[in-house]
């Protein structure tokens, strides 16, 4: 399996990433219990495949030791030349309070030693408490660790748009924002977007595919309850699905994005990724992996296969807005996570 070239993003001048980001949040506990030799064998197969860009963060149990481990194994097995072929983006989510530059330093130089790299290719920062505006003090001392190369890029992740124009007025570089967008949520669409294109920032997106919820498995089934949601990922976008119109609205989506999928012979995962890759501003779509336990990697390369055409959109459209507005019950990307 070789992934086309329309996969590939030149994302910054030296980083060249894979448009599916494999999300390694599925490590970190909730989504079954992840065995690290397995997963680092899942991590060569992946790379093999052309899904060579990883997205991490500190708090996501192994994730930055399993990257450290499976660099050294890299370099073992096929030499140092292979690492170039490997992006990992990872995240520091400091509690909020003062921020010194030797508290920012310690936890990058704790990231730096856990995946075993002399830079980090990308810091996606994430902060809780906008009323503490702590958060350009970390953002500028990190500022400082890129200049001497501690860090390769800034990034940000759940930052809406005031806070993000804020950042930018600041003076600070940021080359993207993680945030949730898919055709359930459509909340990036009212402000972020253009906001992101006039300052050239890109948008990695999550929760694209709800947790596997946007997929047949759950076409024509049964409002699913309390255990028959056995991840934490299938947990939390039932709740963004029940906020946004409910499982009836639901299989009226599912039911559209199956037409579509049939007509391109894809899968309804892969309409609602490639739905998404596909709207301005966005670099890539993080896709959940579940390392040593579920591949999908045959799928999510028919992502890059087939193009939706008008008709497809308004197909989707017509279901969206009968939707609840999340943007008014919600607010802007990543408010959910500060209220």
């Amino acid at each position: 399996m070789i992934l086309p070239t329309n996969s590939r993003l030149q994302f910054t001048s030296d980083l060249n990433i894979c448009r599916i980001l494999n999300g390694m949040w599925q490590v970190s506990g909730g989504h079954g219990r992840i065995n690290p030799q397995t997963a680092i064998q899942a991590m060569f197969t992946y790379v093999d495949a052309g899904f060579t860009t990883w997205d991490l963060a500190d708090h996501y149990g192994p994730a930055e030791d399993l990257i450290g481990e499976f660099r050294r194994q890299l370099i073992a097995s096929r030499g140092e030349a292979a690492l170039a072929n490997i992006q990992a983006f990872t995240k520091w989510v400091p509690r909020p309070g003062k921020m010194t530059r030797k508290i920012v330093e310690d936890n990058i130089n704790i990231s730096l030693r856990r995946m075993d790299v002399s830079a980090l290719d990308l810091m996606q920062f994430h902060w809780w408490e906008y009323g503490d505006n702590n958060y350009l003090d970390a953002l500028k001392y990190m500022g400082e660790l890129q200049t001497e190369g501690k860090i390769k890029h800034l990034a940000l992740t759940n930052f809406d748009t005031e806070h993000l124009q804020i950042i930018t007025a600041a003076g600070i570089k940021i080359v993207s924002n993680q945030v949730q967008y898919s055709l359930v949520d459509r909340r990036p669409q009212v402000n972020m977007v253009k906001f992101c294109q006039e300052h050239d920032i890109k948008l990695f997106t999550y929760g694209s595919v709800c947790g596997g919820l946007l997929s047949e498995k759950y076409l024509g089934q049964p409002e699913p309850r309390g255990f028959d949601l056995n991840t934490t990922s299938l947990k939390k976008y039932k709740n963004v699905i029940d906020a946004w119109g409910g499982w009836g609205l639901f299989q009226q989506l599912l039911a559209t994005l199956k037409q579509i999928a049939d007509k391109h012979q894809v899968s309804i995962a892969n309409v609602a990724v490639n739905y998404i890759l596909h709207q301005p501003a966005v670099g890539g779509v993080i896709v959940g992996a579940r390392l040593g336990i579920a591949e999908h990697l045959e799928d999510n390369a028919r992502v890059f296969g087939f193009s939706l055409d008008a008709e497809d959109v308004e197909k989707m459209d017509a279901v969206s807005q009968q939707s609840w507005d999340l943007y008014q019950l919600i607010g802007d990307c990543g408010d959910e996570y500060r209220r």
